[in-house]
C-alpha cells in the first residue's frame, strides 16, 4: 500500500521507525476532520490535537488523490504524471513520521520544522526512488522542479505562507549542500550523504537551522 511503502521508504533512509503504522491514523472523509480545519480544501493535513498529557493525531489525504496514485504508483515509476500527488503524499507521511517519532522521544516539534523536513524528504525520497528504478542516470531535474517551480497557494497557506516559504528556502540550502556527494555515485560518498541526513534528521528545530547556515 502507498502510503506504509513511503513510511518505509522515509524510515529506512533516516533509519528511524515507530510503533505506529500510518495507515492506523488516516482520515479520507472530510467530515470526519475537527470543524476548525473542515473547510479547508488541502489535499493533505496532519491534525494534532492535545488535552492535558494526552495527544492526538489524524493525517488526512483526500480520497481522489490516493485513487490516482493506487492507478499511477510512484514506487513502481515516478513520473511527471504523479509526482505531484506522491508528493502530496510523501508530506502527509513525513509529517506523520516525524511527529510520533519525536514524540516517542519526548520531544517536540515546531511547525517549521515540521515544514523544513518535510521538504527535505520530498528531495529525498525522490532521488532515492528515481535512482532505484533509473540508476543510469540522475535526477538533476529535482531541485529546479521542486524549489523553484512549486508554488505556493496563498489561499491555502494564509497566515503561514512566510513560515512555509522560510522551510522551502532551508531545505533547498540544504538539499544542494548534499548534491555534490549523491552526484558522484561513489559509495562513500553516498554513505557520507546517508549520515549526514540521519544526523540531520535527530536535530532541533533551531540547530537544523543553524547546521545548515554553518555549511554554505
Amino acid at each position: 500500500m502507498i502510503l506504509r511503502d513511503i513510511q518505509q521508504l522515509i524510515g529506512g533512509i533516516y533509519d528511524v521507525s515507530v510503533a505506529q503504522d500510518v495507515y492506523d491514523f488516516l482520515v479520507t472523509d472530510r467530515a470526519q476532520l475537527p470543524a476548525a480545519v473542515r473547510a479547508s480544501s488541502s489535499e493533505e493535513q496532519l491534525i494534532v490535537a492535545q488535552q492535558s498529557d494526552a495527544v492526538g493525531v489524524s493525517l488526512y489525504l483526500d480520497p481522489i488523490l490516493l485513487e490516482r496514485l493506487r492507478h499511477a504508483d510512484p514506487i513502481r515509476a515516478l513520473n511527471a504524471e504523479n509526482v505531484a500527488d506522491y508528493w502530496t503524499a510523501l508530506e502527509g507521511v513525513s509529517h506523520f513520521l516525524y511527529f510520533a517519532w519525536n514524540a516517542a522521544h519526548d520531544k517536540s516539534v515546531s511547525l517549521l520544522e515540521l515544514e523544513l523536513q518535510a521538504e527535505i524528504d520530498k528531495y529525498i525520497g525522490s532521488y532515492w526512488l528515481l535512482r532505484r528504478q533509473q540508476p543510469e542516470r540522475f535526477p538533476l531535474e529535482l531541485p529546479h522542479l521542486l524549489f523553484q517551480r512549486t508554488r505556493i497557494d496563498p489561499l491555502l497557506a494564509g497566515a503561514r505562507a512566510g513560515l512555509y516559504r522560510r522551510a522551502s528556502r532551508y531545505a533547498e540550502r540544504f538539499c544542494r549542500q548534499l548534491e555534490q556527494a549523491l552526484r558522484s555515485r561513489a559509495p562513500l560518498a553516498e554513505r557520507q550523504a546517508l549520515a549526514e541526513l540521519r544526523r540531520f534528521y535527530r536535530l532541533a528545530d533551531a540547530h537544523k537551522r543553524a547546521h545548515i547556515e554553518r555549511n554554505d
